[in-house]
């Protein structure tokens, strides 16, 4: 039936989608496909089954086992289904669902709605696209065991996903998360999923959660003052075909800023992303529309939401008056900076607040919280492990806020996972705070270097690709962790933590001692850190998902005052750049 050039596991999946019960609209593309001869495509879409990972699915739309369709989506949801009626049996369970602008998400977010009806569990499904912190916040608020959201984030057009949540609002975690895993592996058969849905447990919302999650967000400003006396902030803002149209406007005017211009161009929700390349904001082509709209205004602040409204970036203009995009560390940096100062006006810090942030997020965060005498805990990379520390902490210490390098944010408690809606209203209100002052949002960041030191950071990501990529990435991890470097860029390493074997070598001593497990967030992950005496880290970790490993380098110099700021950015640039030499990071 089909060509000789398919392996064995891709031509059992082809004939178990031919020969099963499924759609006659999937079995005819199949048959095209073999009927021209794409034995690429089909090799792709069948050589093995789409995984279900610890944070959900992601793929290309398509039909067969490794594709984004109505049956590999009707897997992991009836796989979810079940861990939820084994987890609260004798329970009465619901389930919130969400989903964003791409191709096929308001169908895959039905098709979900009806599995889990059909499994006795309430859904309450979003009646039209929402952001992903939307999501969480939803889960809270109507107390549901768990949610999912239907996106693929900034992936390119082709690509969908699907996200799972648990009862408090953030990404699955240990032991919920392989639980899953096996659950949704056991499924052997599309007979085993029940697809047809019961409408009467089928509920959809909007404006009952729209209002209080904007009411909250509206909450997290620590100085309305300055909001109303800067009401007329030039704002340019873009959410790039996504989902932060549906509120962040409305959030932004809720706080009382009055002076918003959105990119018209960007404006409505379109999962083909027709007016970039990638829906990244941090890509500097995906704000292109918003730096030149900004140009024509005047602006005093351009923020961007990528699709699903979890990360968001953000540029001003520098001392040179030309607009300059911030990366995420810096946002990071500048958010804890304004809430720490704020919180300490108000005699608000007690002690008992802290602050949270993944491993590779820039250790600048770390220096203000102790300035500031609040507890700052890193986490594995990924914010469910911050929303894991929120949750283990929840009654003995206060959050203030967190966030990761990868441009994703949290203020307060009330969503527990990043938030780009309550991150661009906490981003304007800090500029417009500086702008009280007579300072820009550059002038800020300038200001806190001064304070903590100019700390300045670089990603390097290799991509390996195949069999021997894999391979080559394994042999570097095992190349640092046998032979980690005796100095970096002309500084001792006095320090290597192995989050592997959990364990912390000290240089000078070569004594090891463990890095404590199972608490706050931290477990056995492939990552390695190598720390110098002059503050230098580098951070090395194979993604999970693609064939790549990133290196996360960063490097810190004082700023004695703003006039020096060229000279000493100049100057970090070229340490980077030495260390990555150095490594030899190709």
């Amino acid at each position: 039936m089909t060509t000789q050039q398919l392996d064995a596991t891709t031509q059992q999946n082809v004939d178990t989608w031919l020969s099963g019960p499924y759609d006659a609209e999937a079995k005819a593309t199949i048959q095209h496909l073999i009927d021209s001869g794409n034995t690429t495509e089909l090799t792709d879409s069948f050589y093995r089954s789409l995984e279900f990972g610890t944070g959900g699915l992601r793929g290309v739309i398509g039909v067969g086992s490794n594709r984004m369709n109505r049956y590999t989506v009707g897997a992991a949801t009836q796989g979810f289904a079940n861990y939820l009626n084994k987890s609260f049996a004798g329970q009465d369970i619901s389930v919130a669902i969400a989903h964003d602008s791409r191709r096929m998400s308001p169908e895959f977010a039905r098709i979900a709605a009806d599995i889990f009806s059909a499994n006795n569990i309430k859904v309450y499904l979003f009646s039209d696209l929402r952001p992903t912190p939307e999501l969480s916040f939803a889960i809270r608020q109507l107390g549901c065991q768990g949610g999912v959201v239907v996106t693929a984030s900034h992936n390119p057009p082709e690509y969908n996903g699907y996200k799972v949540y648990w009862n408090d609002g953030s990404q699955v975690v240990a032991p919920h998360d392989k639980n899953i895993v096996d659950e949704v592996s056991a499924i052997q058969s599309v007979s085993d999923i029940k697809f047809e849905g019961v409408e009467s447990k089928i509920k959809l919302i909007d404006e009952e959660i729209d209002a209080p999650y904007i009411e909250r967000v509206k909450s997290n400003a620590v100085n309305p003052g300055v909001i109303a006396r800067q009401a007329d902030l030039n704002i340019v803002y873009t959410p790039i075909h996504g989902t932060g149209i549906t509120l962040v406007p409305r959030a932004l005017e809720a706080l009382g800023f009055k002076n918003v211009s959105v990119v018209e161009a960007q404006a409505k929700p379109d999962g083909n992303f027709p007016t970039v390349k990638s829906p990244n904001p941090e890509e500097k082509a995906a704000m292109q529309m918003a730096l030149d709209q900004a140009q024509y205004q005047n602006a005093d602040l351009i923020i961007a939401t990528d699709p699903d409204a979890d990360r968001v970036g953000a540029g001003a203009r520098n001392h040179h008056g030309d607009f300059e995009l911030l990366n995420g560390n810096q946002m990071a940096s500048l958010i804890i900076y304004y809430l720490l100062r704020a919180w300490k006006d108000a005699g608000k810090l007690t002690s008992k607040e802290f602050v949270a942030k993944t491993i590779v997020t820039t250790d600048l965060i770390d220096k203000l919280c102790e300035q500031y005498g609040v507890t700052c805990y890193n986490t594995l990379t990924g914010f469910k492990y911050i929303a894991q520390v929120i949750r283990e902490l929840e009654g003995k210490e206060q959050f203030i806020g967190g966030g990761e390098e990868s441009y994703g944010y949290l203020i307060g408690d009330f969503v527990r996972d990043k938030d780009a809606i309550a991150s661009c209203t906490m981003i304007a209100e800090l500029t417009a705070d500086a702008k009280d002052k007579g300072l820009s949002l550059f002038d800020l960041l300038m200001e806190m270097y001064q304070q903590t030191g100019f700390y300045y950071e670089a990603l390097v990501s290799l991509t390996k690709k195949g069999k021997a990529g894999a391979e080559e990435i394994q042999q570097m991890m095992a190349d640092f962790r046998a032979n980690p470097p005796k100095t970096i860029a002309g500084s001792p390493v006095v320090r290597v933590d192995d989050y592997d074997a959990l364990t912390r070598l000290d240089m000078a001593s070569g004594k090891t001692s463990a890095i404590e497990s199972g608490k706050l967030g931290i477990e056995s992950s492939n990552v390695l850190q190598i720390f110098t005496a002059d503050g230098t880290k580098v951070s090395a970790r194979p993604s999970g998902t693609e064939p790549k490993i990133k290196f996360y380098v960063s490097v810190n110099e004082p700023l004695p005052n703003k006039e020096a700021f060229d000279d000493t950015y100049a100057a970090l640039k070229t340490k980077v750049q030495k260390v990555v030499d150095e490594l030899n990071l190709k």
